[in-house]
């Protein structure tokens, strides 16, 4: 993973991003705010090795001594915290508590390579804090002069003298908020990018347009917004002339005529297919097909999925005839191709569910049809099935030199979007380009989302109302 693949992750997942910083965030600063405060306060000690008696030590002794000396220094944090040392100093002070709770309060360190012990302690007051450290170095002083490494009859070994008493401390040493708060901020963004790094390795669904970019290789034709206009059985240019929907639909229509910019002798094959179904290739079919028809251009639509026909309920027109019986010889295209909405606006319905339609798909009879309806339509427009039910789209493909995917946001599989572009591939059938279905509103084109109104001018919807579920035999 490159730093761009992250950048586009955390692009693509920010509120997650944003939600989860905030929380882990909010959780350290509470902590830091919330934890009471604590003051530290040290008094420091000096040990020495005098022997058993004031004579002078020759340098075998000192060095005896030293060695000692170092041995019996390391016990003294753990001596520091025992009932001798403790109970004293609760006795001085006045203390209103256990010996094991001050031993909670109290540590003592050993410096390397030094005969110095430190002692510290923490209390939530800054005046107390150093008067029980104060306390505690007498008289841990005091255990080990005059009544540890003695009977009382003869002098200690080892002093233990305060060379630095401790003073009460003018900060808190916890919690330190500055620190905490950068290390909230630090322990945020991590948690962050991970939360994004495991969204997106757990959602195998496409979530945004540039997802479908990389794994097609190819570029958007437009991105259609999850919308209630698509409940209606106009098409949005039909219907809604005015809203952004139909809007979208207009710069696919502008998107597709740069497709295959050359003019033949006759018109453009465009096949329109999905992955999955349910990712809504046949509102886009229609929807693109009226646009074009909005422009003056003579379409044909086709419904050619004849597994699951749809145009003739989309439209609300009639079905039950269609390509079916063309395909079968039970009718010719002038008895069933409809008019609707326009003159130069035709749609060839699917008829009834065939039991081979495999094999009337990759006839003779389909191949010659859509070749003369070329002849006669500036545009013919297939609505294929999806590549996961089967492969047609990739046979008229290869006629209309490429495919239109149709790809659903939560619906599509990132695996199988990238195996049916490996598949036509392999079929030598380039996808021209995609339209990302279902997209957010908020986040589709949102700065021109003001500049359209969803609304029908009067002429609109009386020209719509004539069409609306009427179709008549070509």
């Amino acid at each position: 993973m490159t730093i761009v693949d992250l950048v586009q992750i955390i692009r693509k997942h920010i509120a997650t991003v944003i939600v989860t910083f905030c929380v882990v965030f909010a959780a350290v600063a509470a902590f830091t705010f919330m934890s009471p405060t604590k003051y530290t306060a040290t008094a420091e000690l000096f040990a020495t090795y005098t022997g058993q008696t004031d004579a002078q030590q020759n340098s075998s002794e000192m060095s005896s001594g030293a060695t000692y000396l170092s041995t019996q220094i390391k016990t003294y944090p753990q001596l520091i915290k025992t009932q001798a040392v403790l109970q004293p100093v609760i006795s001085d002070l006045n203390l209103d508590m256990k010996v094991s709770d001050l031993a909670d309060m109290v540590t003592a360190t050993n410096p390397s390579n030094t005969f110095m012990v430190d002692v510290s302690v923490v209390a939530g007051d800054s005046k107390k804090s150093a008067d029980i450290a104060n306390s505690v170095a007498n008289n841990l002083s005091q255990q080990i002069s005059s009544a540890l490494y003695t009977d009382g009859t003869s002098k200690s070994p080892i002093q233990l003298s305060v060379v630095q008493k401790a003073v009460p401390p003018e900060a808190p040493s916890s919690p330190k908020t500055t620190l905490y708060l950068a290390a909230g901020i630090i322990l945020g963004i991590i948690a962050a990018i991970g939360a994004a790094l495991l969204k997106d390795m757990i959602n195998t669904k496409v979530d945004d347009t540039d997802e479908v970019k990389e794994l097609t290789q190819t570029s958007s034709l437009g991105t259609v917004p999850k919308s209630d206009i698509f409940d209606d059985t106009r098409p949005a240019v039909v219907g809604n002339t005015g809203s952004r929907e139909a809007e979208e639909f207009r710069r696919i229509r502008t998107n597709i005529a740069f497709l295959n910019p050359d003019v033949r002798n006759h018109g453009h094959l465009l096949v329109i297919t999905s992955t999955e179904p349910s990712e809504g290739k046949t509102t886009v079919s229609v929807n693109t097909a009226a646009a074009i028809a909005e422009d003056g251009k003579t379409v044909l639509l086709i419904d050619a999925d004849l597994r699951h026909p749809s145009v003739a309920k989309s439209l609300d027109i009639e079905g039950h005839v269609g390509l079916s019986h063309i395909l079968s010889g039970q009718a010719s295209p002038r008895d069933i191709v409809q008019k609707y909405w326009k003159p130069n606006f035709h749609v060839l319905p699917a008829g009834k569910r065939p039991g081979n339609a495999s094999i009337l798909l990759n006839s003779q009879v389909m191949h010659e049809m859509v070749e003369q309806a070329l002849q006669q339509y500036d545009y013919v427009i297939l609505d294929t099935a999806p590549m996961s039910v089967s492969n047609d789209a990739a046979v008229f493909g290869r006629l209309a030199d490429g495919v239109v995917m149709v790809v659903g946001k939560g619906v599509a599989e990132k695996k199988e979007l990238a195996s049916t572009v490996q598949a036509l591939g392999a079929a030598e059938v380039p996808v021209l380009g995609y339209v990302f279905n279902f997209a957010n509103p908020k986040k589709s084109h949102s700065k021109n989302y003001y500049y359209y109104e969803d609304t029908v001018s009067s002429k609109d919807d009386k020209e719509s109302s004539k069409t609306k579920g009427k179709g008549k035999h070509h």
